[in-house]
């Protein structure tokens, strides 16, 4: 069993993955990663090939090698683990978010909005589940990048409340400003810690990322990076201020009603 904690350290990974080759992205994570100390680490958006239309390449089986290796990073580091993956199922691809924790606690959500622009909604399915968390006395919500734009789908209801949104996106360089504002605007409207990870490098499709990996508080604050290392920056949240600050203006009490079961 985990305990609960009202203080989480998380860690976001901004690297420049090694497109389209799995293999190559989980050895560079092992030494990247190799000691590193977490409550919770979050990978870029198919961190495993980068965001790829390849499917018949880079797909992988529900709980295939990606999984795999994310479940023995879980159990090895002692750190729940979070990503997506392309993975097929069925007859159907997924662009599939997976969050492993050290006791094999797995939760699964499939992207709900397609990059239609990126031709994502050519080769992969919509999931149609909000999907919750429940780790160390947090509850998570999980989205994946496009995601990020819709606000409904993300709102923070009195049915299906959370704490912590977790996005993690393969978002260009040219949209930055937009990447950044909408992770901002996020934490603001639904009084949450928004955790935003992206990936770095240009990728097969000769598009350039920069990262610009954020942590915002329940006010819409960016949070400081309490580490060093370039590709890891790494936060700690409070749950105790978080609802301290919640109690005390109570936006959310004043919510407009949306719910999805």
């Amino acid at each position: 069993m985990i305990e609960n904690k009202a203080n989480l350290k998380i860690s976001l990974i901004q690297y420049d993955v090694i497109w389209e080759d799995a293999k190559a992205n989980h050895d560079y994570l092992d030494k990247l990663l190799e000691g590193h100390e977490s409550d919770l680490i979050l990978l870029p958006e198919m961190f495993a090939s980068g965001f790829s239309m390849a499917v018949d390449k880079i797909g992988e089986k529900p709980y295939g090698p990606t999984f795999e290796w994310m479940r023995y990073k879980a159990n090895t580091l002692n750190c729940a683990i979070a990503g997506s993956v392309s993975t097929l199922e069925g007859d159907k691809y997924y662009n599939r978010f997976y969050f492993i924790s050290p006791n094999n606690g797995i939760y699964i959500y499939d992207k709900k909005h397609l990059f239609s622009y990126g031709k994502e909604a050519t080769v992969y399915s919509a999931g149609d589940k909000i999907v919750t968390i429940d780790y160390k006395g947090w509850k998570i919500r999980p989205i994946v990048c496009y995601d990020l734009r819709f606000p409904v789908w993300i709102r923070n209801t009195e049915e299906n409340p959370y704490d912590l949104l977790l996005c993690n996106a393969s978002w260009p360089k040219a949209r930055r400003e937009a990447w950044i504002s909408l992770l901002k605007a996020r934490a603001i409207e639904n009084m949450a810690y928004v955790a935003g990870v992206n990936r770095i490098g240009v990728d097969g499709y000769n598009l350039e990322y920069k990262g610009d990996s954020h942590m915002f508080n329940t006010l819409g604050e960016e949070l400081e990076v309490i580490n060093t290392h370039p590709e890891i920056l790494q936060f700690e949240i409070d749950k105790e201020k978080q609802d301290k600050t919640r109690q005390h203006f109570n936006f959310l009490n004043d919510r407009d009603s949306f719910y999805f079961g």
